[in-house]
């Protein structure tokens, strides 16, 4: 656990990210009052990352509509820096409902929540996956869970049904996250607790780098949802080996 100057920088930090969250709030009743769709959840979610200490730096340029984005998957903090670059909503999985605050957050957020060992309710998670494709960005992490950073864990290819057959204009975009020096300390894995991973990196000193690299799109018609699993893994490790041409859009 921190020491003294890492309960105070989390004290500090924790004061910011609730004043933040009041601010966004009163924004975001604002915008709902005048019935306007609401950019400020994935807003306040980018601003949460900001001042946990994470850097982001953006290659590449996310779809804003019709898109199905992949990404591999290391910390909470993908989730705030991936909703503050692209204003993307989430598939998490069912127990963070009734997480408290988080929980709330994320339906803020328009997240969509699903049982991933509930194999006999899987047609009726991806027909909700489905109905919220076409607006915004809509974020799968297909690993399942988070890993350590050095190798993508197996991709879990169930949600992908949702784009087999695709809905029409759906477009199917990777996107590779990389921390860089601070890859090994970042990680969410073994045992620790999510309350133990959170106060660790956000008492942590100095800053933490974070690249997004939002890849080129692709068309997933044809592809059954195993081979646009395929071909999205292919595409990331090519960009995470420092292949360059999958880097931009």
């Amino acid at each position: 656990m921190p020491g003294l100057a890492g309960h105070v920088r989390f004290a500090g930090r924790l004061a910011a990210i609730l004043a933040c969250l009041l601010g966004a709030l009163a924004l975001h009743g604002l915008w709902r009052l005048f019935r306007r769709p609401s950019p400020w959840p994935p807003r306040f979610l980018g601003c949460v990352a900001w001042l946990a200490g994470a850097r982001v730096r953006v290659l590449g340029r996310p779809l804003q509509q019709n898109v199905l984005l992949l990404a591999n998957h290391q910390s909470w903090l993908d989730i705030l820096a991936i909703a503050g670059a692209s204003g993307s909503t989430f598939v998490a999985k069912g127990e963070l409902q009734s997480a408290p605050l988080v929980g709330w957050l994320c339906r803020l957020n328009d997240t969509l929540f699903v049982e991933r060992g509930d194999r006999l309710g899987v047609a009726a998670q991806v027909d909700s996956l489905r109905r919220a494709l076409g607006g915004r960005p809509v974020t799968i992490f297909p690993e399942g869970t988070t890993g350590d950073g050095t190798a993508m864990l197996p991709f879990k290819a169930s949600l992908l049904a949702v784009a087999d057959p695709p809905p029409p204009g759906l477009r199917i975009q990777p996107a590779v996250l990389d921390y860089g020096s601070a890859t090994p300390e970042v990680g969410w894995i073994g045992g620790e607790s999510g309350i133990h991973n959170a106060v660790r990196l956000v008492s942590r000193a100095g800053t933490i780098p974070l690249t997004i690299r939002f890849l080129e799109p692709f068309d997933p018609a044809g592809l059954g949802r195993k081979g646009i699993a395929a071909e999205a893994r292919r595409r990331m490790e090519a960009a995470q080996a420092g292949s360059g041409d999958q880097s931009r859009v």
